[in-house]
């Protein structure tokens, strides 16, 4: 039986014809919902979000995971064997979270894309929850919030706690916050319209890194309406290889995704006297992190270099005086920074 997902204030998903089905992949029935997971290097934690995923109180879903040429391919196959007649499993070589995500996207029957990467884990509630919030908030995306654990200064925090701690509980996401970072949203938190996924072009696959917010903005843009809530109804780890884990490079990425907006956005004038002044000011903020990031393994010319571009783009006392210092006592500021770290637990 097919189910519609319109969420107009008339309907709904049947959520009580769903809930008879099963969750399971490949089979002749149409899901709801389909859940795509990519996956590399995460042998040790796929067994814990599958189990997750199979808990759901809601039940009408398939299962994606696209093994992305991981090098722990053996172990990660063993893992997920007692799950191999309930998932869809996809194998190609790798090129990236973008591309593997793509994958799943392609593979999907449902009209609804849950995202979840392999190392996270959904509450059980998480699939009934998001589905409520989409109907009641009238949204093509949902976002909830997740419990940060692992390795990171914010473990025992919220994502959003992290982010945009100023946020009401719940509310609309438009182009210009993401742009400025006043809303961010975790991929694993994501349900969206397949639909609408693939009217906008799917991940970027030339981009390793912020693919997710790439991929928002261009929604965004696109007049799909986005929301959240601040529901905790996932836990997100954090651990230095994970797909977020290199600050640096993230950074990098998010600047390149700037550069795309500039290049191949059609803004009217009035748009672009909107959006330019508020992505000079992250590319200042960027390259200002991007300087202090630098400072850790004593690369100075980087981060002098960071720090010009962050001076040139919005001048302030902060970003002077570091550049100052990364030229006459760069020890001293990397020192600096060093025992603020320790002391602050926070970069």
């Amino acid at each position: 039986m097919e189910t519609s997902i319109s969420t107009s204030a008339t309907s709904r998903p049947d959520i009580t014809a769903a809930r008879a089905s099963i969750g399971v992949s490949c089979g002749r029935a149409t899901p709801l919902i389909s859940v795509v997971i990519p996956a590399y290097n995460v042998a040790p934690y796929i067994g814990e979000t599958l189990d997750g995923v199979f808990a759901q109180t809601f039940t009408d879903f398939e299962v994606i995971i696209v093994n992305d040429g991981s090098p722990d391919t053996e172990e990660f196959e063993r893992a997920i064997q007692p799950y191999r007649e309930r998932i869809c499993y996809i194998k190609q070589e790798n090129r990236g979270a973008s591309a593997a995500r793509n994958a799943g996207l392609r593979a999907a029957r449902g009209k609804l894309i849950a995202f979840l990467d392999a190392d996270d884990r959904w509450s059980p509630n998480y699939l009934d929850e998001q589905l409520n919030f989409m109907h009641e908030f009238d949204c093509d995306l949902a976002c909830a919030d997740a419990m940060i654990f692992g390795v990171s200064a914010d473990a025992g925090r919220t994502y959003m706690e992290s982010l945009m701690e100023a946020a009401p509980a719940r509310g609309r996401v438009t182009f210009l916050e993401l742009v400025n970072a006043d809303r961010s949203l975790i991929t694993s938190g994501v349900v969206a319209r397949r639909d609408q996924i693939l009217e906008v072009g799917l991940f970027d696959e030339a981009l390793r890194n912020a693919q997710d917010l790439d991929l928002w903005l261009r929604l965004a843009r696109h007049g799909a309406r986005l929301a959240y809530q601040r529901r905790v109804l996932l836990h997100y780890r954090s651990r230095p290889n994970s797909l977020t884990g290199d600050a640096i490079n993230s950074h990098q990425r998010e600047l390149r995704i700037f550069d795309k907006i500039e290049q191949s956005y059609e803004f009217t004038p009035a748009e672009r006297a909107e959006v330019a002044p508020l992505i000079r000011n992250r590319r200042a903020l960027l390259e200002y992190e991007l300087g202090k990031l630098h400072l850790l393994p004593g690369d100075f010319a980087q981060a002098r270099e960071s720090f010009a571009k962050a001076n040139s783009l919005k001048p302030g006392w902060k970003s002077r005086l570091a550049l100052l210092l990364t030229r006459v006592a760069p020890r001293l500021l990397q020192t600096l920074y060093v025992a603020r770290i320790k002391t602050t637990g926070a970069e």
